[in-house]
């Protein structure tokens, strides 16, 4: 126990210890806190004033917006936090969800319409979709087959899905067309999930299935929707699905189960009917906005050598595609190396050595990431799995043979998505370790003590409790993966190309794109107005991804 004595303090541990070193070192952490927030928000301020150049608006325009957008937004935020701060943070998430939704919503979109054609993908989906229908049937029913003859029916189903049903569709006399074939797609997997909220939520099987069929009802009404308003037929399934039905069953449930909290809602009206208001009242008096470079022409246009025609688009696209072959590879092989280590692998030398050299690889630069998959994706297998490498053959005179040639396309998606999810792989082992390792061990004697067997312990009790924190550093480790540059310099990636048709296609990233903008165009224009611009692009990608992550992570330790 302390005492106070003239200013000092007495414990039984210390002796006496000095208050005022005590105070020195509180406000010296402070100070570092302060000076680093500080440093980093001047740093945002100077490349957003370059990007958005707020000052060229005429005084009007920001008079008008200060009027209907700004002081009713902060007035009804600081009512909120006045009255109850849950209600804010009801607010803020019914705001977040379908801002966050549509930035999601367009990356997804810009491969459907550029890459993926819609009718392949729904032929696709189909006979993804009709063995996994017909296994959850078998598994349901009072039919007593044996594992291994289950494991082989179902993969003999897999393989005559995906053998007739693309084959049979893509032939049809009457195809759907391609907003409806995103409908039908997006809409079906999104009520699916509205039937198992509602159905959790509501303690209902029917309200689930009204649910689910009001959600797969607007799904499919989308794209007549998006034609009509000019989001096109194509986006509008996928804006619905990612950002209008989320809000929409938050929303549902806030006044159905806490609707103490339904004043919330009043802040991301206020602020649509401010931004709505604004944007009409600046257009009837013709008040003129910042001559900001960060525009719609900006984000969807094509690369250029020229300042002012200089777009991001292709870039966007690029990353877009290189971060579905990084969460394709790094998220079910780092979770999967997670679980060996902590569930399944002895507690041996080895599994100590390696424990420690994850940790390690999460410190090497991510250029020496870089020039390996350029030695091992790119020198060594790029030819095909060397059967007689050349190593072995040039000595005896012989020639290299190869297999599986090409294995990686004649493009830098592949080989530049597995770079990445090299470098972040160490990342998600060790979140996942983390997670996993904070499971209590009581639960797992609990499910053992149940005659629950391991891999029923780790199913059911160890993934479910440890998932928040397992997602959460997977989206960062996605995080850092988008804004990543070496890697693909290392392994020749291009700077500039053009926006990719398929997934064997050359192209560009977003960080790559910005550092030829600095580097190879470095004129004043680009310099001072495309490069900020690109950043702050970059900068929302990854914000928008880190803001997932949290809010997964605070849904589930709620839930936990």
């Amino acid at each position: 126990m302390a005492t106070d004595t003239g200013g000092y303090e007495s414990t039984k541990q210390f002796s006496r210890v000095s208050r005022t070193t005590g105070t020195i070192f509180k406000y010296a952490l402070l100070a570092a806190t302060l000076f680093g927030i500080v440093a980093l928000g001047v740093l945002l301020l100077y490349v957003a004033n370059d990007a958005i150049q707020p000052l060229t608006a005429d005084p009007g325009w920001y008079l008008v917006f200060f009027t209907t957008f700004v002081l009713p937004t902060v007035a009804v935020a600081w009512y909120l936090n006045r009255t109850d701060e849950r209600s804010l943070s009801t607010g803020v998430t019914a705001l977040g969800v379908p801002l966050v939704g549509t930035i999601f919503a367009a990356g997804i979109s810009t491969v459907f319409i550029d890459v993926v054609y819609p009718l392949m993908w729904f032929a696709y989906f189909a006979a993804f979709a009709v063995p996994v229908v017909f296994a959850v049937g078998l598994s349901r029913s009072d039919f007593d087959i044996p594992f291994l003859g289950w494991l082989g029916i179902i993969i003999l189903t897999f393989a005559a899905s995906f053998a007739l049903v693309p084959y049979g569709i893509l032939r049809l006399l009457y195809v759907p067309t391609n907003g409806m074939s995103m409908a039908l797609t997006f809409g079906s997997v999104a009520a699916l999930a509205a039937r198992s909220y509602v159905g959790k939520r509501w303690d209902g099987k029917r309200t689930g299935d009204i649910a689910a069929g009001i959600v797969l009802l607007v799904t499919m009404l989308s794209p007549f929707v998006g034609a009509i308003v000019g989001i096109g037929a194509v986006p509008a399934p996928i804006l619905t699905t990612i950002a209008l039905v989320p809000v929409g069953l938050y929303v549902a449930s806030t006044m159905a189960h806490r609707p103490e909290y339904v004043i919330g809602l009043a802040l991301p009206v206020i602020v649509v009917v401010g931004v709505l208001l604004g944007a009409f009242l600046v257009d009837v008096f013709s008040f003129a906005g910042p001559h900001s470079w960060l525009d719609w022409a900006f984000v969807t246009g094509d690369s250029s050598g020229e300042a002012a025609n200089a777009g991001l688009y292709p870039a966007i696209v690029g990353s877009v595609l290189l971060m579905f072959v990084v969460a394709l590879v790094s998220f079910p092989v780092g979770i999967g190396a997670a679980v060996y280590l902590e569930e399944y692998a002895p507690d041996n030398k080895l599994t100590r050595i390696i424990t420690i050299n994850v940790s390690n690889l999460a410190g090497v630069p991510s250029v020496v990431y870089g020039l390996l998959a350029a030695g091992v994706f790119v020198t060594y297998l790029g030819p095909g799995i060397p059967v007689l490498p050349p190593a072995i053959a040039n000595p005896f005179g012989l020639s290299p043979i190869y297999v599986a040639g090409n294995l990686f396309g004649s493009g830098t998606i592949i080989v530049g998505g597995l770079a990445l999810s090299l470098l972040i792989l160490p990342i998600i082992i060790i979140s996942s370790q983390e997670a996993v390792r904070g499971v209590p061990d009581d639960m797992r004697q609990a499910s053992y003590g149940m005659g629950a067997t391991k891999w029923q312990t780790v199913k059911n009790v160890v993934l479910p409790r440890a998932f928040p924190g397992i997602l959460t550093g997977t989206i960062l480790g996605l995080g850092r993966a988008v804004g990543e540059t070496a890697p693909l310099i290392m392994i020749g990636a291009a700077a500039i190309a053009p926006v990719p048709r398929t997934f064997e296609s050359v192209v560009a990233a977003m960080p790559m794109q910005i550092y030829v903008w600095a580097g190879d165009f470095a004129t004043d224009e680009f310099f001072n107005r495309v490069v900020p611009a690109g950043v702050i692009v970059l900068l929302i990608a990854m914000l928008a991804m880190n803001s997932v992550a949290i809010a997964l992570r605070n849904r589930f330790q709620r839930e936990g």
